[in-house]
């Protein structure tokens, strides 16, 4: 057997390089990069062998671990999971600020690959800087924190155990079903050792989708379940897209006449347009989706695992006969809810529905209703977006302005607070990937990064990132990394002075504001002035502020003319949001207060859950 000896370091990197995939036919590296922040971990080992390697797989740095690995997710989310990249850390700090943005991939099921510096296997320098050391157990590390939100997880500690680790390490990383972060803890010594590698290990590997079909017999249960149905509705995930199953969605939604609503993730599986679209479904849903939502007899749910938000804590699908098939690559999914499972990837799954629906259609009526009911929601997403001359514009009437700037195929980016909200419900999405939220996790400082790691997927596409003050304050460094990668992003900053979102969720539970608006935190003094303008401009960003909806429109044209990251702040209003649609959220609501507003929301909220319909 023919041998290379090498590092474990540079075996690993020379593994990365021989995994290839399928880009719009073109043959092209799985992995597009690794993204590192060197320490004494992994500088002499990993840094040595990406070095090596520089021109075959590219290195970039960054600033802030969990940062650099939201970029690499978002880039994995654009790329529908068809390519991905790496992150490198240090042991200690470096990796542990990682754990955040491992939560986020393995809640999102999307690939990333860690790869954070460990102690000495050998453990003779122990204990070295930045070890967590473990009184009962000698063998933890920081490392073990992944554990709970990792995929796969393995800790190198002979550098012939990646002939085993990496194919079960790339076989999760590119499994539909499986898909999510796998961590890979490489003590900085073992790093460093040397063996004789079968040749035949780096030989070149296609990694393409896995598309399993479904069983017989839980597709002929669906299809009696549809074929019996009168008000059937369609909820399109975040699979649809994974599936590459856009078009096919769009050609079954038309030819059965059903309305189809979209999730977080599966938003822009149709065009805001297209005849069967009735909006977004849930607690920042439509009003058209949700009145379809409370009749619907038959729902089918493509590529989504249905959370709280989707089904409005279990209350939104009202109908006491209605019955729910979940189509879904995932049996862990498939099954939630009481479903009739359909374990199947979307596309395969949608096809054999199609194949056998025979004659088949949507009774008129509930064609009819669905046109009537998106028209009117469309309308009132036109009075929420207007513009205004107000002295504090809402958050919808901001993003009103980003989406009348952004072009058919640029792409909107946001994560946490009230944004996601109002995008969810008002924001117009053309294409596929025009639309790109981090919902699953909903984790602030996300944005920036994640713009980045969308612009780096498609710098065709102009990548606009709308984040709150709070956001923007939790995590900005990337902005610094789009200048220095030469990446363009075009920032809103919306400024409400605090945590907009959460206040007015604890308002509505009965609360008094406190703690999250900066006028709720110091009622004696002045108020913090924060100048996010000159702080991105110190960052290396065009900045200007915004002092109304006209300006930010002038301000975006000059932003989608530039030629690097530029940044717009705005101030908005702290307590509006769009009242038209959205549903019900189960937040508990104290049984026993003093206060007459948290006891008349108790009341509110044992009303609310006997809507729920869980369990069944």
């Amino acid at each position: 057997m023919e041998t290379v000896r090498l590092t474990m370091a540079q075996a690993l990197v020379r593994y990365m390089n021989a995994q290839r995939t399928e880009i719009d036919g073109e043959e092209v590296p799985l992995f597009a990069g690794v993204f590192a922040i060197f320490g004494h971990g992994i500088v002499a080992g990993l840094g040595e062998a990406l070095y090596a390697a520089r021109d075959e797989l590219p290195t970039y740095r960054g600033h802030n671990e969990q940062a650099l690995a939201h970029i690499a997710i978002a880039y994995a989310k654009a790329m529908n999971r068809r390519r991905m990249m790496a992150c490198a850390t240090s042991i200690g700090p470096g990796a542990t600020n990682m754990v955040t943005a491992a939560a986020l991939a393995h809640v999102n099921r999307l690939p990333v690959l860690l790869l954070p510096g460990d102690i000495f296997a050998s453990r003779r320098p122990d204990p070295v800087l930045q070890q967590v050391e473990n009184f009962a157990d000698g063998t933890v590390s920081a490392n073990d924190c992944f554990k709970p939100v990792s995929r796969y997880w393995d800790r190198i500690t002979r550098p012939e155990q990646l002939l085993t680790s990496l194919p079960v390490a790339l076989d999760v990383l590119t499994d539909p079903a499986n898909c999510g972060p796998v961590t890979l803890a490489i003590p900085q010594d073992v790093q460093a050792m040397a063996f004789d590698y079968p040749v035949k290990f780096f030989e070149p590997k296609m990694r393409t989708a896995r598309r399993i079909g479904p069983d017989e017999g839980e597709l002929a249960a669906a299809l009696d379940a549809l074929k019996s149905s009168e008000k059937p509705l369609i909820v399109a995930g975040g699979g649809v897209h994974y599936s590459l199953a856009c078009k096919e969605l769009s050609e079954f939604a038309e030819r059965y006449d059903i309305p189809v609503c979209e999730t977080q993730a599966g938003k822009g599986a149709l065009a805001w347009d297209h005849p069967n679209q009735v909006g977004s479904l849930g607690v920042t849903g439509a009003s058209a989706a949700n009145a379809l939502a409370a009749e619907a007899d038959v729902v089918l749910a493509v590529g989504t695992r249905l959370g709280d938000f989707t089904t409005a804590s279990h209350s939104i699908f009202q109908n006491e006969t209605a019955k729910l098939i979940q189509l879904n690559v995932q049996a862990f999914d498939a099954v939630k809810h009481s479903a009739l499972p359909l374990v199947s990837d979307a596309k395969r799954g949608l096809a054999a529905l199609d194949e056998k629906l025979g004659g088949w259609k949507t009774p008129s009526a509930w064609g009819g209703k669905m046109r009537q009911l998106a028209g009117e929601w469309n309308e009132a997403v036109e009075t929420a977006t207007k513009p205004t001359n107000a002295p504090l514009p809402t958050d919808a009437q901001v993003l009103g302005a980003a989406n009348r700037a952004a072009g058919r195929r640029d792409v909107v980016v946001c994560a946490a607070g009230g944004l996601p909200g109002e995008l969810h419900k008002l924001w117009r999405t053309a294409e596929p990937g025009g639309y790109h939220l981090e919902y699953g996790y909903s984790c602030m400082g996300y944005e920036i990064a994640g713009g980045l790691g969308v612009k780096i997927a498609d710098p065709s596409r102009e990548v606009f990132v709308l984040v709150g003050d709070g956001s923007y304050l939790m995590m900005n460094s990337e902005i610094a990394t789009s200048v220095l990668m030469g990446k363009k992003l075009i920032i809103v900053v919306l400024d409400n002075s605090g945590f907009g979102c959460i206040n007015r969720l604890q308002r509505a539970c009965g609360g008094e504001s406190f703690n999250n608006l900066f006028a709720s935190v110091r009622t004696d003094g002045e108020l913090p002035k924060i100048d996010f303008t000159a702080h991105a401009a110190s960052l290396g960003a065009i900045s200007e502020h915004a002092a109304s909806i006209a300006e930010l429109e002038t301000a975006l044209e000059r932003a989608r003319e530039a030629d690097q990251t530029y940044v717009i702040t705005i101030n908005t209003d702290a307590l509006e949001t769009t009242e038209d649609g959205g549903a019900w959220w189960d937040v508990a609501v104290p049984e026993v207060s003093t206060r007459t507003e948290v006891r008349t929301a108790r009341e509110s909220y044992v009303a609310a859950i006997k809507n729920q319909r869980t369990g069944e």
